[in-house]
């Protein structure tokens, strides 16, 4: 005679309602399309992308460890870029020049009598400024000239330099006491930036000149004048 389900023992009752959860769990996380599994592949991949933004966090935490280099490295190169700038500027800056070559005179005691611009010469990276000038006083004080030129911060190259001697008696101007020579030199200095190489601007065209009109003839003596009529006027 077949027993019924509620007429087992109870233990054995236990144990089946244990073995068809046991079966409903394994049916739940390993069938493909089961929730559980599909919540286990988002989980999967949430600790695949976990670990890779771990490994893109370790590998720039060494950059930020370098921060502080790079940023001393940075204000460097700030300043190098300051001094190339004041050695080669970007822009003419030729009143600064000038300032310049009349410091160096003042301070050596000579004096600069003309000083003549050049036409720019272009190159690849950089333009030449040239100027020609003339400066006379005492031969040391000259000398003593060209060097303080060659301490300047800008660049500054002295060529075609001639050197005559002088008598301060027989000069076209005064000159000071002790001024023994005067030379003649090619100043250039240089700028980088083109905006600031104009090209020498093409003459002017003359103005046309102007022919005077033909005096008008004049009437004999005694004749009257007879008035001529206006464009269009019907004359009687």
């Amino acid at each position: 005679m077949a027993l019924s389900f509620r007429e087992f023992p109870w233990y054995i009752q236990a144990l089946i309602f244990v073995a068809l959860a046991v079966v409903l769990i394994g049916l739940g996380i390993f069938l493909p399309f089961s929730p559980v599994a599909s919540k286990r592949s988002e989980v999967a991949d949430l600790h695949d992308q976990d670990s890779k933004l771990k490994q893109e966090v370790d590998s720039l935490e060494v950059y930020e460890r370098r921060y502080a280099d790079f940023n001393q490295e940075m204000k460097g190169l700030h300043k190098e870029l300051d001094t190339l700038q004041a050695i080669v500027p970007e822009d003419k800056q030729t009143d600064e020049f000038i300032r310049l070559l009349q410091g160096a005179a003042a301070a050596s005691g000579v004096q600069i009598r003309s000083l003549v611009a050049q036409n720019v010469i272009p190159h690849q990276y950089h333009f030449e400024m040239p100027f020609a000038i003339s400066v006379d006083g005492p031969y040391f004080n000259v000398v003593d000239f060209f060097s303080r030129l060659s301490r300047l911060s800008r660049i500054i190259n002295v060529g075609d330099l001639s050197l005559s001697a002088v008598d301060p008696s027989k000069g076209k101007y005064p000159m000071r006491a002790g001024t023994s020579v005067t030379g003649n030199c090619m100043v250039v200095t240089f700028f980088t930036s083109p905006a600031n190489a104009t090209t020498a601007a093409p003459p002017s065209a003359a103005p046309a000149a102007s022919h005077p009109a033909p005096p008008a003839a004049s009437s004999p003596a005694g004749t009257p004048k007879t008035a001529q009529p206006a464009p269009g006027a019907v004359v009687n």
